[in-house]
């Protein structure tokens, strides 16, 4: 959501400079941001401590922003952890990489030989000899461009053009790369935080489990939390938290779930404790809540256990190509797709091409005929403004000038996929857009390009 300045979950507080300096749980925040973005940024993708200073943690919150400059941080390349100090009375705060999994943070206050086991997984995907061919994998993606949308790309990498720090663009039409560029040091493999474009991805699993038989959109969420005899959120249904309808009360606009993200907070004991303040159904209210709700609804579906630790992987991401993503979960197992999910370019364009193909791959459906319908239909309550929402997508078309059909992956700091039906074509435009700088014309962009296809 565009809306980056909102107040600290639960904690009641909008505070910058030496205000936020000197408040204790801002600085375990700002601990676990620079943590988990040290952990994510070098073992996910394989950059240097000062590419992950210089990208990941620079033009963030402002409440963080000096406090992360400063707290030391301890990389250990072995063990696979980065720990942070904050407070000379508590140990640091700790990030631990797993494979597959990436980066999972610690409780506050927890130390690096705690007790309790952390989620892993043991499955290998079993990799073909010879290089598969796109989108399954990399051979022959490409088909001849133009040197007009070349330079409507190359665009993107100037502030002065559209704003913004951009890291990729691409542009697949009718199902081959047309137009791939990247910044220096970048390539189709670099990783990087998607933010809420992975809302999108839980769109998916979510679709995966509905084509398995394993959910309903229209039923009542499964969330174990919500059990209780009387409980009056156990009414909401899967299809209102993917439309952002909940009726659940959040900390302001965009809930930025900084007690889950950076907090080491479980998603179990923070999403799910939420009252109601609107009725379901009635309102639009952009949460990361609702969509950790859904992913939640989604394991205790599949028992919580280890095949629901594999679904993302053996559904969705390993049958569709997309081998360079990698999902993080908190410490208790819940992935936390709402935002903490790193990918490529390459990988986001296979995930739009699912579904502008209406949920099929290699012959086989993996989403219900019509999905693609559903998630890019208007939710019966909309946002504000000139762009609309549908089920984890964002709805953009005619009002931004772009064609009726168009719907959105959308996530902070400038992470955008276009998939636009009617002309077979994906944009994917990733970006380092700093927090409260010149934000990335992103519909701008996406008009240029499809003029520049024409």
């Amino acid at each position: 959501m565009r809306s980056i300045f909102v107040g600290l979950a639960l904690a009641g507080l909008v505070a910058g400079g030496a205000e936020a300096a000197d408040d204790p749980h801002t600085k375990a925040l700002a601990a676990g941001y620079k943590a988990a973005f040290l952990c994510s940024g070098i073992f996910n993708a394989g950059q240097t401590e000062a590419q992950v200073a210089a990208d990941d943690l620079e033009g963030i919150y402002p409440e963080y922003q000096a406090l992360v400059r400063t707290l030391p941080a301890s990389v250990d390349r072995t063990a696979k952890t980065v720990s942070v100090a904050f407070d000379n009375k508590l140990p640091p705060r700790i990030a631990v990489w797993r494979p597959y999994l990436g980066c999972t943070q610690l409780p506050i206050g927890a130390a690096a030989d705690s007790a309790f086991p952390l989620p892993r997984l043991s499955i290998r995907e079993g990799l073909p000899v010879k290089p598969l061919a796109w989108p399954d994998g990399d051979e022959g993606a490409t088909a001849p461009g133009s040197a007009k949308l070349d330079a409507a790309l190359a665009k993107a990498f100037d502030p002065q053009s559209y704003g913004g720090s951009t890291t990729a663009v691409l542009v697949v039409k009718d199902g081959k790369i047309v137009g791939e560029q990247y910044r220096p040091g970048w390539t189709m493999h670099t990783p990087q935080r998607t933010w809420s474009a992975a809302k999108s991805l839980t769109a998916t699993v979510v679709g995966r489990a509905v084509q398995l038989g394993k959910a309903k959109v229209e039923a009542p969420a499964n969330i174990p939390e919500w059990k209780q005899p009387g409980d009056p959120r156990a009414k909401i249904t899967l299809a209102q938290l993917m439309h952002m309808g909940s009726g659940l009360w959040t900390d302001g606009p965009g809930n930025r779930t900084d007690e889950v993200y950076v907090g080491g907070g479980a998603v179990t004991e923070w999403a799910t404790r939420m009252p109601l303040e609107a009725a379901p159904g009635s309102r639009f209210n952009y949460a990361n809540n609702d969509t950790l709700l859904a992913a939640r609804s989604v394991r205790a579906s599949l028992g919580d256990g280890k095949a629901a630790l594999e679904f993302p992987f053996t559904e969705v991401l390993w049958k569709i190509g997309m081998r360079h993503t990698t999902p993080e979960t908190d410490w208790q197992g819940n992935y936390i797709l709402s935002s903490q999910v790193w990918t490529t370019a390459r990988d986001l364009a296979r995930l739009g091409l699912l579904y502008q193909n209406d949920g099929m791959w290699n012959g086989q459906r993996l989403l219900p005929a019509g999905w693609s319908t559903f998630v890019a239909t208007p939710a019966p309550a909309q946002p504000p403004g000139d762009r609309g929402y549908g089920a984890f997508f964002w709805l953009y078309r005619e009002k931004v000038g772009l064609p009726a059909d168009t719907y959105v992956m959308n996530g902070n700091r400038g992470q955008f996929v276009f998939i636009v039906p009617s002309r077979k074509v994906i944009i994917v435009r990733r970006g380092f857009d700093a927090a409260g700088g010149p934000r990335f014309d992103e519909a701008k962009f996406a008009r240029d390009v499809l003029a520049a296809l024409d």
